[in-house]
């Protein structure tokens, strides 16, 4: 590999992660008595200076990426990311310690939402729009995002190597770099729309792009104690559940329906109408159970509260109007089936999505069949388009290894003290980028009280997360191989 090209792009994406620390810096500067301007302003000039150095020294040379070279930036520049996104908490001090400002920077990139601090509201603007902002960039993708500055094949390659092939597949007719252009031309428009929406809904500037920010990214950390329990404004969770559900959607086909003028494509989607179907299920299985259990005795105090948390949960946002692990354990296992399968690929959700869902699923069907008439030919269909035979154990192997690495991090959190719900259910919440689980690590509480020790096990399993496992297993292997 060409280690050179290698470096210069992973210094670009430290530009981009020092740009946004001095926008929020910035953002302090005019914040009266502002204590984070200094730790978000001196780690902007750290993290550029380390940035600058490759493309001022480092010479690239004339050299085309190869999909190894790729992968190794994509890792490359997350990793750099969370450890650099990490100096202005660690500067900052109070609640960060160096394992808790690295958690709480990994939980911001990969958009998990799953916090340290006890006290969120303790924090100044600057360093909340810090926070939130390494959510709203690792949501559309850091390499994503500075791909935009190159052309030709390069973008491509880059944008390919980050973004999953299953993501890709369904939107086929597209180049990488074609299809980035127009996830992120969706991402900030879904973002500015649903800032001018809660500001309608009374939410002063601040707060209406923060949270706008967090949802569009499905990351779901707030400036409140209490989530968006704090506002209880019902018209600002009418919008945010809608805006978690289009961030959930496959970004692709939301560019056709909606700036393109084409609703045909959303309206035909086999996946994005069983995303929808399963989230209906769930809201009114939820409704349900709250008001059968007596937790609830208006229907539509438990609709608006189980449509907002199913809404939040199934595209790995996180937001809360509700502490979750009181209500009872109907409710908390489709809560938690949510947070496995979650949204679409090509969005800004986590989980194993229900692309893949659909392909297994599918697969599985043929197979019984061919088993019944194994001289008959059937072949698996997603919106219309034939999966290949790969496809389809990419499917079979994404979620093998997606629920392996599952058990095993349970078991790591149960083995070092957590309870049996607490440890499986923070397992799965950082695999798929939920944040809360239930347990100890409910919808109103945190992973403080965590020991360093499964802070650091579950930040990896964070990032394995958010990278889709297997940019991780190809490193891991070009290392190895000889």
């Amino acid at each position: 590999m060409n280690w050179k090209i290698i470096t210069w792009y992973t210094g670009i994406s430290l530009l981009l992660v020092a740009a946004l620390m001095t926008v929020s810096g910035v953002i302090a500067l005019c914040t009266p008595g502002d204590e984070s301007r200094i730790p978000l302003l001196l780690s902007a000039v750290l993290t550029g200076t380390v940035g600058f150095y490759p493309l001022i020294f480092v010479k690239r040379g004339a050299h085309n990426l190869t999909f190894k070279e790729g992968n190794s930036i994509v890792v490359g520049a997350w990793t750099l990311a969370c450890f650099f996104g990490m100096i202005p908490f660690l500067l900052f001090g109070h609640e960060f310690t160096f394992i808790n400002a690295l958690f709480e920077s990994v939980s911001g990139f990969t958009t998990t939402g799953a916090s340290i601090l006890n006290d969120i509201e303790a924090l100044p603007r600057g360093m909340q729009f810090w926070r939130i902002s390494t959510a709203w960039v690792g949501g559309i993708g850091i390499v994503t995002l500075f791909s935009m500055l190159t052309a030709g094949s390069e973008k491509s390659t880059l944008s390919g190597a980050e973004i999953s092939s299953v993501a890709r597949d369904s939107f086929a007719g597209e180049r990488n770099g074609s299809f980035a252009n127009k996830m992120l031309l969706t991402y900030v428009v879904l973002t500015v729309i649903t800032f001018f929406s809660l500001k309608l809904t009374g939410m002063d500037w601040f707060d209406a792009a923060t949270n706008a920010m967090s949802a569009c990214s499905t990351c779901g950390f707030c400036t409140r104690n209490t989530s968006i329990a704090f506002y209880a404004n019902p018209a600002a969770e009418i919008v945010l559940t809608v805006a978690m559900l289009a961030a959930g959607i496959h970004f692709g086909i939301l560019f056709l329906a909606f700036l393109r003028g084409r609703p045909k494509y959303f309206l035909r989607s086999e996946v994005i109408k069983m995303f929808l179907a399963l989230v209906s299920i769930a809201i009114v299985v939820v409704t349900v159970d709250l008001l059968a259990e007596g937790n609830y005795t208006s229907f539509w105090t438990a609709l608006r509260d189980a449509s907002f948390q199913v809404a939040s949960i199934s595209t790995t946002t996180g937001f809360a109007t509700q502490d979750t692990t009181l209500w009872p354990p109907l409710c908390m296992a489709t809560l938690l089936f949510c947070s496995l399968i979650c949204g679409c690929s090509g969005s800004t959700s986590g989980g194993i999505k229900v692309d893949r869902a659909i392909i297994a699923a599918k697969g599985i069907h043929r197979k019984v069949k061919l088993t019944v008439a194994p001289n008959a030919v059937y072949f698996v269909r997603v919106d219309g388009k034939i999966k290949t035979e790969e496809q389809v154990s990419d499917a079979y192997g994404y979620i093998f290894c997606y629920l392996l690495i599952i058990v095993f991090f349970a078991a790591v959190n149960i083995a070092f003290g957590q309870d049996f719900i607490t440890g499986v259910t923070a397992s799965v919440a950082c695999m798929g980028n939920v944040g809360p689980g239930f347990g100890d690590i409910g919808s109103m509480s945190n992973y403080a009280s965590f020991p360093a020790f499964l802070k650091v096990t579950s930040l990896l399993e964070m990032m394995i997360g958010r990278l889709e496992i297997f940019p991780v297993l190809y490193l891991l292997r070009s290392a190895t191989s000889r």
